[in-house]
């Protein structure tokens, strides 16, 4: 009997179990502030301390499928762990943050910025036996940016690449037409992890189901929407150094289950048909913390924090920074935070994650729930009167606006509702159009929308704010860009195109605080809480690190205690 087969008979009994799980505690409130993760982590979480035992198979369930396993065509949240099961990249990260070797073992960056020159190992090869070296390395930087990989992520994160060429077998040399700091940074991503070469140039379509990487272990099999099984790599030699392990991975096999129920992910780990997952059930994590047999870990990934609403700046009534300004301060992020994470999730005011590099937290509380405050400010903007149902009016038009969203555990239609709630109280009516996902996605990047709800933008450097909120990254016919909302400043452009090309920790400091004083001053977006991975595993699992650029699992280093099962 397959895991999913026996998981699924527990359901009747998790349902039993649902309505008292997803009730608040009274102390509700006090457990906000006790239990939500700190914006920092330490430093023994992202390395081994000690050496495991070999042997055994880990039993892993997530939330969704990535739906392929090629991770350039892809900004799935789950390409962050699978990642580093089956691939490697060219760098690393240690966990302050700076770079540091792994498929490249040093490299040299020319006086312009504009030439990279990596060095790499001769010693790795892909598991189809197929040798990592320059050559692979040009091959996989334009699957990324080639039109046919539809990346929505690995392409913009190289887009500054022009070409490279191969000075010989173990060396590669990158030019970029314009200097771009971020660039070994994003290099360090799972998502611009190193595939097969050969697997690129002659059976691309194979990747999205038989991924062929360099990696601690070996793709067994993948079927869509049920699972993966990956075996030990036999001779893995080549983790990251500031990861500390040596060798091979301890697993002799992971079993991934995809169970979108989050009941049902909780009871299987509590019962011990499984031993971990990715996705934490935030409305068990009381259950889970109290349980003796079991361990849970919250973490924020760097980058951008969730967002409750984005603005179209070009639409009614979002043209007014005013407006967007008095929206975001009277929506009650503690309220909403509560909502989704259960206690779980910090309330966020501002627009980088806390542990991003050159996160400034003098911006914190600008925009900070203050409903007289929002009231205020729509006084100011010229909507003093209302109409007979509490509703603000100027020259016979009514403050509202329609709220583009779908279903999802991250964004469930019980915030868009207290959102509605929440402007109500200010005089402003809200109405919501819940969408299935392709046709939000079209609305998206249309522009045809006055408000998008939810959404995130993880990466592991600041230059995410460019990402999102640069004016460069606004759509064009030729470009798909993710300043949806049109958002354009011009300080906040110049600022964000300086960092980019500056390597001095200093002028980066002072680039950063202005950009992140003109997000909070004008207001493209409404962040909500930080963007959170959640993990719980049992107590026989062990020498669980985390990845230093997106905080998720690290499995390489993973063993199982049998005496603790």
């Amino acid at each position: 009997m397959t895991l999913i087969t026996r998981i699924a008979r527990l359901a009747v009994f998790v349902c039993a179990l649902g309505l008292g799980a997803c009730k608040p505690a009274p102390e509700a409130p006090h457990a906000r502030v006790a239990n939500a993760q700190s914006s920092s982590d330490a430093p023994d979480d992202y390395r081994e301390l000690s050496p495991g035992k070999p042997g055994g198979t880990l039993r892993v369930s997530t939330s969704s499928d990535t739906t392929t396993l090629d991770l350039h065509s892809i900004s799935h949240g789950n390409s962050q762990w699978l990642g580093r099961i089956l691939f490697d990249c060219l760098v690393y990260q240690d966990e302050q943050g700076t770079l540091s070797p792994w498929l490249a073992k040093s490299w040299d960056i020319s006086a312009d910025g504009k030439t990279y020159t990596f060095h790499l190992r001769d010693d790795v090869t892909f598991s189809d036996g197929e040798k990592f070296n320059a050559h692979a390395v040009q091959v996989n930087l334009e699957h990324m940016r080639d039109p046919a990989t539809k990346s929505p992520l690995a392409a913009a994160y190289i887009a500054p690449y022009v070409d490279g060429r191969i000075v010989d077998e173990y060396t590669f040399e990158a030019h970029l037409r314009e200097p771009y700091s971020p660039f070994l940074d994003v290099l360090a991503q799972s998502y611009l992890s190193m595939l097969s070469p050969r697997q690129i140039l002659h059976a691309p379509k194979s990747i999205a189901e038989h991924a062929i990487g360099t990696g601690p272990f070996v793709l067994e099999s993948y079927t869509r929407d049920q699972g993966l099984t990956f075996v030990k790599r036999k001779g893995y030699h080549w983790a990251p150094a500031v990861t500390r392990h040596q060798g091979e991975a301890y697993l002799d096999r992971l079993e991934v289950s995809i169970i979108p129920e989050p009941m049902i992910r909780f009871s299987a780990l509590e019962s011990g048909q499984s031993d971990f997952t990715v996705d934490a059930p935030t409305q068990n994590a009381q259950a889970m913390r109290s349980n003796p047999n079991l361990q849970l870990h919250t973490r924020i990934r760097k980058g951008n924090p969730f967002r409750s609403l984005t603005y179209n700046v070009d639409k009614f009534p979002f043209q007014d920074v005013v407006v967007r300004r008095a929206v975001a301060k009277a929506i009650d992020r503690d309220g909403l935070a509560w909502i989704t994470g259960f206690g779980e999730y910090q309330p966020k005011g501002d627009f980088l994650a806390a542990n991003t590099r050159y996160y400034d937290p003098q911006f914190k509380d600008v925009l900070a729930y203050d409903v007289a405050e929002a009231n205020r400010l729509l006084d100011s903007a010229g909507w003093q009167q209302r109409d007979a149902q509490g509703y603000r009016v100027k020259d016979g038009q009514r403050l509202a606006a329609q709220l583009a969203t779908y279903e999802s555990g991250a964004y469930p239609s019980s915030v868009a509702v207290a959102i509605q709630a929440d402007l109500k109280k200010v005089g402003f009516e809200l109405s919501i159009d819940m969408l299935p996902l392709a046709q939000l996605t079209e609305r998206r990047y249309a522009g045809n929308f006055q408000l998008l709800g939810g959404g995130y933008w993880h990466t592991n450097t600041p230059d995410g704010l460019y990402i999102l909120y640069h004016s460069h990254a606004i759509s064009t016919p030729t470009f798909i860009g993710q300043n949806v909302g049109g958002f354009r400043d011009a300080t906040l452009d110049e600022a964000l195109t300086a960092a980019r090309q500056s390597t001095d920790p200093v002028e980066l400091t002072r680039l950063y605080r202005i950009a992140q004083q003109q997000l909070v001053n004008n207001v493209p977006a409404v962040p909500v809480f930080e963007s959170y991975v959640l993990v719980a595993y049992r107590n026989a699992v062990k020498g669980l690190i985390y990845d230093t650029s997106h905080n998720t699992p690290v499995f390489t280093t993973v063993w199982l205690d049998q005496e603790a099962q």
